[in-house]
């Protein structure tokens, strides 16, 4: 095991109004891209996701999750996870988590690697952020959105804090931290060779 350490940069953005957004163009029927809400908990769909998406980019705290938690997670009021797909393959997902007074999270947003720099990315974050945004349209009981947030790090990719602000979000906290380095875990191994 390393004792090797990497300096980490954390943004936290934010919108504090669904005026903040600012679309994408959406893509013509043509072209095969289209996102869905997966609405039925499924822990596999999920982890898939997850793994395919984060692999690369050392998302690591949900590895060690049960399936149990997986479903208890996904089975919360106000999580939802809405699928960008290519001609009907995954190609990137975002998840949003409301929490208390109004407030809901971009908890993980991306795309699988093959489908990066193809103008998805764009499009997929501009329609979740107006899910965010109507959320509690879809969850009876949950309070109107007055705020969407998210953090994004410098293990993203060096456009991370780019794209998003493109959309309309702004950096609100920022801190640097050493953490153990890790090697990327990828979907599989030696999936980056």
């Amino acid at each position: 095991m390393s004792n090797r350490t990497v300096s980490v940069t954390t943004w936290s953005m934010e919108q504090t109004s669904s005026a903040d957004l600012i679309p994408v163009q959406e893509p013509d029927a043509a072209s095969g891209i289209r996102i869905v809400r997966s609405e039925v908990p499924s822990p596999e769909f999920s982890r898939f996701l997850y793994t395919a998406v984060g692999g690369d980019v050392t998302w690591l705290d949900r590895l060690p999750w049960s399936h149990e938690r997986w479903r208890a997670h996904l089975e919360r009021p106000g999580v939802e996870t809405w699928v960008a797909y290519d001609h009907g393959t995954p190609a990137g997902y975002i998840e949003l988590e409301a929490q208390p007074e109004g407030t809901v999270e971009i908890v993980y947003f991306g795309l699988i690697p093959a489908f990066r720099g193809r103008r998805i990315g764009g499009h997929l974050l501009s329609y979740g952020t107006a899910r965010a945004w109507d959320l509690a349209e879809r969850w009876e009981g949950l309070p109107p959105t007055k705020r969407v947030w998210l953090h994004t790090c410098s293990l993203d990719g060096e456009h991370a804090v780019a794209n998003y602000e493109r959309r309309g979000f702004r950096v609100f906290a920022t801190k640097t931290e050493e953490q153990p380095e890790a090697a990327p875990p990828g979907p599989w191994p030696g999936a980056h060779a």
